[in-house]
Order: structure tokens, then sequence, then C-alpha cells
């Protein structure tokens, strides 16, 4: 793994922008406009180097949804800040029948220098976003820089692959509507679902699109109704299952969700058993189960432990989106009283290059490592203004 720097090429802002990539500049607090994609630079990977972080992405998947099993199998979801009973069933029969339920896509983030094993940071199963960026812009910009270089990113194959391999399980005749948060200002969500919309109708799949705001209830068919009064028999949504379990149409939700076999009204994807894999509570979980595993972290719920004055540690939300919430402490500093649950998991900074601390996010589409994504952040945690840089294999 290395970073090299590189003359960007004249008019990359509008490329990219034809290619999907409509928020290409990050806005600052001092309401500068700096590159979100940035092509001054890119990294390269050797063959052997890439493979081996594909077969450690997909280990690392198994483990997860070993861990998701034992988290049902034991009735943990307290654990993992489920503590209504209603939502606790909706996961566990959702995970139970997860082979009737479509199930498309996840990222992981990972820690890794070029030299040591990659290390899990955090699994993002349920509304990961950063994927237009990975599949089409760096994938072209490799084509248009590097023509004999190949990449790491099977992203658009894939989706499209798993959009017909799950086809026979959305209701025959009814379309798929691709539904994302209106209150998204900066295009990311509105551009991540329209892309898989793009991908699910490559796969021959009819589709409608929505705002998460323009889905209505019928109260008396008790369905979901799109704003012409279809019923909405299956949605993929851009909006994380926390928020669909307790916003004001949470116990509609519940009473019309489609868990396979044929019951309920609504199929909603990902699936609510993603719950369980897109927690951070899961980074504690796991350590539990594979203890000192070359690709994991030491991880705990009840507090540091002894991170707190050996390698420090950093304290995450068990739920949140790009670094919200997230404390880095050193060893040796005290311990602050949080109210909200978090796991504490070992402190390990991302590894600097050229003076840029790099995070990889590893695509997995079904059960398959499917491609990759880098961001730089300036500082110890991956916040909004990280910036996405292509990579090649060399």
């Amino acid at each position: 793994m290395e970073r090299r720097t590189i003359e960007p090429r004249p008019g990359w802002q509008q490329t990219v922008e034809a290619q999907g990539l409509i928020y290409p500049l990050t806005r600052y607090p001092d309401d500068s406009l700096r590159p979100y994609w940035d092509e001054s630079a890119y990294y390269v990977f050797t063959l052997p180097e890439a493979e081996a972080l594909e077969e450690v992405v997909e280990e690392l998947h198994g483990m997860c949804l070993a861990a998701a099993g034992h988290i049902v199998a034991a009735d943990r979801f307290a654990d993992l800040g489920i503590t209504d009973p209603r939502v606790a069933r909706a996961v566990a029969e959702a995970w139970h029948r997860r082979a009737e339920l479509p199930s498309v896509y996840g990222r992981f983030d990972l820690r890794y220098d070029g030299t040591g094993p990659a290390k899990l940071l955090e699994y993002n199963a349920d509304t990961p976003t950063s994927l237009v960026e990975a599949a089409a812009p760096q994938w072209f910009w490799m084509e248009e820089r590097f023509p004999d270089g190949d990449q790491w990113n099977s992203l658009h194959e894939r989706l499209i692959a798993a959009w017909k391999n799950q086809a026979a399980l959305l209701t025959p005749g009814s379309p798929l509507y691709f539904a994302h948060s209106a209150a998204d200002e900066l295009g990311e969500d509105l551009m991540t679902v329209a892309y898989l919309k793009e991908t699910a109708e490559q796969a021959g799949l009819g589709t409608e699109w929505i705002s998460m705001e323009e889905i209505g209830w019928d109260p008396l068919s008790e369905r979901f109704v799109d704003n012409q009064l279809r019923f909405i028999r299956s949605c993929f949504k851009l909006y994380p299952w926390e928020w669909l379990t307790t916003d004001r149409f949470a116990g509609h939700v519940l009473d019309s969700l489609d868990n396979g076999g044929g019951t309920g009204s609504t199929l909603w994807i990902e699936p609510a058993w993603k719950m369980l894999l897109s927690n951070k509570a899961l980074l504690a979980i796991l350590w539990e189960l594979y203890p000192g595993h070359p690709n994991l972290l030491p991880a705990y719920l009840d507090g540091p432990r002894e991170l707190a004055h050996t390698t420090g540690y950093v304290a995450k939300p068990l739920l949140g989106r790009e670094g919200e919430g997230v404390t880095v402490h050193e060893p040796g500093a005290p311990v602050p009283v949080r109210e909200d649950a978090c796991c504490y998991q070992e402190l390990a900074p991302l590894p600097s290059f050229d003076g840029n601390r790099v995070v990889l996010g590893a695509w997995v589409v079904e059960d398959e490592s499917a491609g990759l994504g880098i961001r730089e952040s300036s500082g110890p945690v991956t916040d909004e203004y990280a910036r996405f840089l292509p990579h090649v294999i060399l």
C-alpha cells in the first residue's frame, strides 16, 4: 500500500459530476469549498495485497453473521440498546427468516497501513454511503489514468447480480420503491439510492422513486402507500432502522412488517436483522466470541477496562454516522462518565500517509467482497470532512 501524488485531470469536477458524484466538494466551517473527491493523490496496492484483504473481509463478514446469531440466540438485545420487546421480536424473526428477505450490501471500515493485519473499526450494514464514488468515478478514473491497471472493484456487476438473485423474494408485478430522506442536503443519500435504483433496473426489476417523507399510511387498508395511494409492497430505504422503529410511524412499521413467510404488507430492504450488524456493540461481542483475533481490536461495553491505562481507547456511541459522538482517550487519562451507551474500543490511530489519516471502506455485496473505497481525514476521526481518494492495483 502506497500513496502517490498526481496532477488532477483537467475538468475533473465536471467529469465526476457527470458520473453521478454530484457532491464533489465539501463546505467547511469557514464557508470554503474543498474537494471531497480528491484525485491529487491515489493509493497503489499489489494484487496479492488486495486478494489478502478480500479474504479478510469475507472472514470478518462470516464472523459478524455468527455474532448476530449469537445475539439472537442469547437474547442480548439489551446490549445493543434494543429494549422495546416488539422491535427485538421483529429483529429476531427477520434473522430466523433471513433466507426469505432480500439483503444487498454493507461496508466495513478497516484500519490498514500495508504492513500489519487489517483491523475492523466498524461495520455499517444498514445504510452505508460512499457507494457511488467507490463503484463508478474511481473505476472510470482508473481506466483513464491507468488503462493497464486493475482495481478492487466489482461493485456494479455484483449489485446487478444481487438484485437478479433476490428478485424472486419480491412480490411479482409490484415495483420496488427506492427511498431516501428529503432532509439530505448534500445529495449523497439521494445519489446512493439513485445508483442502487439504476442497478436494480439493469437487473430487470420494475422500480419507483419516493422520499421517506412522501410515504403515507392508509388507515383503511392499514398499509403504507405512495403519493398516488398505491400500496408499497417492497421498499429499499436509505433510512436507519433505529429511526424507522422509533419515529411517529414506528407502530405502523412493526404492525405491517413483511418479515418473510408471506405475512405483513411491506418488505423493507435492508431487512430488520441488519440492526444487529450496524450497532457498535457488535465490536465488543465479536471480541468476546473471537478474543485475540488478528483482525479485531479489543472492545468492551461496560467500560474501557485495561485499555484506559495501556493503549488508550475510543468511545463510540452504539449508533451514529460519520464519527458523530466519537471521543478519543489517551492511556492514563481520566475516564469520563458517559450517559449514553458506548462501545469502548482499543485506540488504534489511523495510519498516516503524508500527514493524512486513512481508513479503508471495504464493500460486501450479498456475502462476498466487492470493492474498496478510501477516505482520508486530517484528524484522528473520519468525519464529514473526510476526502475520497481513488486506488489502483499495479
